[in-house]
């Protein structure tokens, strides 16, 4: 149970030590807000653990590059399993070592929860800061959900009653991406600073953040593309990507494709501008998904993965659908072509539909809106005042 002591009034004096470990860049934007709120109420907080560029910007110190355990499927974790094995063991003897006064995971369970069980087993309380997906897959995991959090603090409205029938502390806090997101979002702004022209019918296509995302997506989308054009050549292409050696990768593929001609323009960054800007959306499932609903932009969804963790996956599966958008809506609201069904004549055809379907482009928009303002809770803040009193705990014990 939290701790039932209000945080109103507080006059916060002394040090904490909280203890956090983030995995990947989503998990991290999450602990740079919360870092922040948390600092608005005690300024003498000190952050340590595995932390993300975001998070050492607010001052977290970080034992272990983040980038260690950004890592996704069954085969590539295996790959990397005694190196992310070793980090944990080194990071629960550190933690046992010098016991803080509370332990954020942030995101990542399959690392967190077990480093989270054996502090809570030693008195240290523990807050898991986004609900694994329980309601998509392993439902199992809830009790030990639950054995290894004190508390935990979920993104979505529709998790929270899953814990609690399990008799888990749970606080709804919202998403992040709705507070940061404007509820209208200005396309025709976003096409002048792309220097898109305002009639301009645009797709912009996200195949994922991750090297091995790209290498597995990259040959899909640009023959996509190339689908789309020849169909209609009036379509101008915009590709946001992160890094250098994701744009290596991409720009390989359409080198590999026939694709160097296409009208497409490949951007470093700028993918909420590249998504206010489009007519359609085709993105890897994940974050991303999310981030388009929230942008107003009707997308279409796919991913592939290795065979192997594409099977075991499917086998786990309790859900028809894997993106955000449609687990929110609790119905298909968007398309999903996964693995065997993400061919270029499938995605081009649904991407097609889209652009060429003005009272679907607007029931999409009416629906995304609905699922924004359900999200917009003052994420940040929420999440401090569920943590809050466990510091209070801690400053009364000592």
């Amino acid at each position: 149970m939290q701790p039932a002591i209000s945080s109103a009034d507080v006059r916060w004096q002394g040090k904490y030590r909280v203890g956090v470990v983030v995995g990947e860049a989503s998990g991290d934007l999450l602990g740079d807000h919360l870092i922040r709120a948390l600092q608005a109420h005690a300024p003498n907080i000190e952050f340590v653990g595995i932390a993300g560029p975001k998070m050492l910007s607010a001052g977290a110190k970080t034992l272990f590059p983040m980038e260690k355990l950004a890592v996704r499927g069954y085969v590539e974790v295996l790959r990397h399993y005694f190196e992310i094995a070793r980090i944990r063991r080194q990071l629960k003897r550190y933690f046992l070592g010098n016991p803080p006064d509370l332990f954020i995971g942030i995101d990542a369970p399959d690392f967190n929860l077990g480093l989270e069980a054996a502090l809570k087993a030693k008195g240290i309380p523990t807050v898991h800061y986004v609900s694994p997906s329980i309601w998509a897959w392993r439902g199992s995991r809830i009790r030990r959900i639950g054995r290894a959090a004190s508390r935990i603090l979920a993104l979505f409205p529709f998790e929270k009653p899953l814990y609690q029938k399990e008799g888990i502390a749970v606080d709804y806090v919202g998403h992040p991406l709705a507070d940061i997101l404007p509820l209208e979002p200005d396309r025709l702004t976003a096409r002048a600073q792309l220097r898109l022209p305002k009639e301009a019918t645009v797709v912009t296509m996200l195949p994922g953040s991750r090297q091995s995302e790209l290498r597995q997506m990259a040959d899909l989308f640009v023959l996509t593309a190339r689908e789309i054009h020849q169909s209609n050549p009036q379509i101008h292409f915009l590709v946001p990507l992160l890094t250098r050696e994701t744009r290596k990768i991409f720009e390989e593929a359409l080198y590999r494709n026939a694709g160097e001609n296409l009208p497409l323009t490949i951007l470093f960054g700028h993918a909420h501008e590249a998504m206010t800007a489009a007519n359609a959306v085709l993105v890897a499932s994940g974050t991303a998904t999310l981030e388009a609903a929230l942008l107003k932009r009707p997308m279409v969804i796919t991913y592939k993965m290795p065979r192997l963790s594409w099977e075991i996956m499917r086998r786990m599966g309790y859900l028809p659908y894997v993106g955000l958008p449609n687990i929110l809506a609790g119905r298909f609201v968007v398309p999903e072509l996964l693995q065997d069904d993400a061919t270029p004549p499938n995605l081009a055809q649904a991407l097609l539909n889209i652009v060429n379907d003005a009272d679907l482009r607007l029931q999409l928009e009416a629906e995304f809106a609905r699922q924004h303002h359900a999200l917009r809770q003052g994420n940040a803040e929420r999440a401090a005042q569920a943590i809050l009193p466990y510091l209070m705990v801690a400053r009364r014990a000592s």
